[in-house]
């Protein structure tokens, strides 16, 4: 079910391993478009909240990322209340349901310990367009192109974000390289709920659906 909240009046109610979905108006977001089929073309995960701001006394949410912003390229750390005010396009919050949730919290010493070890690691624009372009993992020919054998050397947005929540135990048997921005949307390891804070009211198509279990592993 989507709701429409302003960032300032949810913020307080986002937890570790949430998850933050964008979709973007760039050329490269409107290719992503095209190929996924779906308004979501980046996604980042919530690592901290309430984290003191020293200058002003007020808290704030952190979020990390595969992407490039503001000059820079690659794994990052990035205040929330920033990409909210500067991002072109609808921003979305995937609150983490309660199973998954449970799970999150008995692993996630091992999640923050994996996701703090990929800060600057660089950003994987290559398997990004390969993950995009499924229809052609099967093809005899093709498939050596579009589908991506993991490799956490780089990242993309959603490679990263799977890979850490396989790694706190909220999903399970995931070819990461292969999970589209629109594939986490689509797992079912959410609440029934989820909040756009800024843009139009656009539906996420297939949202909490979907089983993560073995996702991208093919024969």
């Amino acid at each position: 079910m989507l709701e429409q909240q302003p960032y300032h009046l949810i913020r307080e109610q986002m937890r570790p391993g949430d998850i933050i979905a964008f979709g973007g108006n760039s050329l490269f977001s409107k290719w992503t478009k095209l190929t996924t089929r779906s308004a979501v073309t980046h996604i980042a995960i919530v690592m901290q909240t309430k984290m003191r701001d020293e200058d002003s006394g007020r808290y704030f949410n952190q979020v990390m990322e595969a992407t490039v912003y503001e000059g820079k390229k690659g794994v990052m750390t990035n205040r929330l209340s920033e990409r909210v005010h500067t991002y072109d396009g609808d921003i979305w919050w995937l609150p983490l349901g309660e199973t998954a949730r449970q799970r999150f919290n008995e692993r996630k010493r091992d999640f923050f310990n994996f996701m703090f070890a990929q800060d600057g690691k660089k950003y994987d624009v290559l398997q990004l367009f390969g993950s995009a372009v499924d229809a052609l993992d099967d093809h005899p020919i093709f498939k050596s192109i579009s589908y991506n054998q993991e490799d956490f050397s780089s990242w993309f947005c959603s490679e990263l974000v799977a890979e850490g929540l396989e790694t706190a135990g909220v999903i399970s048997g995931v070819n990461a390289s292969e999970v589209t921005p629109v594939d986490i949307c689509r797992f079912s390891i959410f609440e029934p709920r989820y909040v756009q804070v800024k843009g139009e009211g656009r539906l996420i198509t297939g949202f909490n659906s979907l089983s993560a279990d073995n996702w991208g592993q093919i024969a």
